[in-house]
C-alpha cells in the first residue's frame, strides 16, 4: 500500500483507522534504537563498565554541562530528561537519511510540527510547574496587558518557526545530496555524505538549544518579572 496523506509523505500501511507513513516507521524504529541502547547501557553498567558506558556518560555529561550554563541545579536536573532525550533522538532522526533507502523523519512537516508542539508544551509545564498557574500566566500581562496579543502572537509564531526551520533544513539537505549524486555520480560520495553529518549535527544542536532557551524562558518568567517590578 503506497497512498500519500494530505501531508504527501507515503501511507505505507493501515492500523484500522490509523495510516502508518514512512516517517511514523522510521520514528518508531529510532525511538526503539534509542530504548534497546538505554537497556543495554543499563545493564552492561550493572555487570561492567566499558568504553559505551564512557561515552553514553560523556554526551549526558555534555548536554549537562550545557543546560546548567542556563539553568540553576535544580531546574537543571527537572529538564536534564527532556532535552536529552529530544538532543539525541534529533541527532539519530537527522542522521537516518543517510543510510540508502530511508528518509529522515525530520524532513517531514508532520513530524517537525509534532516535535516544535511538543516542545511548546513543555515550556508552559515546566514554566507552570516552576512558578504556579497565576504567576506563570501573569508574565504575558507585563510590563501591561496590551501586550498579551504579542505575547500570545509571539509564542504562536516561534513554534511555527522551529517546526519549519528543521523541516527545510532536512529536505533541502536531502534534495541538495540526491542533486549533486544524481550529477556527479560516485565521484563525491565523501564530500556529501560529510556535508550531511555536519548538517544533521548542527540542526540537531541549534533546534535543541532553541528548545533549551524557550524552557529556560519559561522557568524564569517569575525571575525576570519580580527584576521587571524592583526597576
Amino acid at each position: 500500500m503506497n497512498e500519500s496523506n494530505p501531508l504527501g509523505a507515503a501511507v505505507l500501511f493501515q492500523l484500522g483507522p490509523v495510516a502508518v507513513t514512512h516517517t511514523v516507521l522510521t520514528t518508531w524504529g529510532v525511538m526503539l534504537l534509542l530504548w534497546l541502547a538505554s537497556r543495554l547501557l543499563m545493564r552492561g553498567l550493572q555487570l561492567q563498565p566499558g568504553p559505551w558506558q564512557t561515552a553514553a556518560e560523556g554526551v549526558i555529561e555534555a548536554i549537562r554541562d550545557v543546560i546548567g550554563e542556563m539553568l540553576t541545579p535544580q531546574q537543571a536536573r527537572q529538564v536534564l530528561p527532556f532535552v536529552a532525550t529530544l538532543w539525541i533522538y534529533l541527532v539519530l532522526a537527522n542522521l537516518v537519511g543517510l543510510i540508502p533507502g530511508l528518509h529522515s523523519p525530520t524532513g517531514d512537516l508532520s513530524a517537525t510540527s509534532a516535535l516544535a508542539l511538543l516542545v511548546f508544551l513543555s515550556v508552559h509545564w515546566f514554566g507552570i510547574r516552576a512558578n504556579g498557574l497565576r504567576a506563570y500566566l501573569r508574565h504575558y500581562l507585563t510590563p501591561t496587558p496590551l501586550l498579551l496579543p504579542f505575547h500570545l502572537i509571539s509564542e504562536i509564531t516561534r513554534t511555527v518557526a522551529l517546526a519549519v526551520r528543521l523541516f527545510g533544513n532536512i529536505m533541502s539537505l536531502e534534495m541538495a545530496a540526491l542533486l549533486i549524486l544524481w550529477v556527479a555520480g560516485l565521484l563525491a560520495p565523501v564530500p556529501i555524505l560529510m556535508l550531511h553529518i555536519v548538517e544533521a549535527l548542527v540542526q540537531a544542536y541549534i533546534f535543541g538549544m532553541l528548545a533549551l532557551i524557550y524552557i529556560a524562558g519559561g522557568l524564569q518568567s517569575q525571575q525576570l518579572q519580580q527584576q521587571k517590578e524592583a526597576l
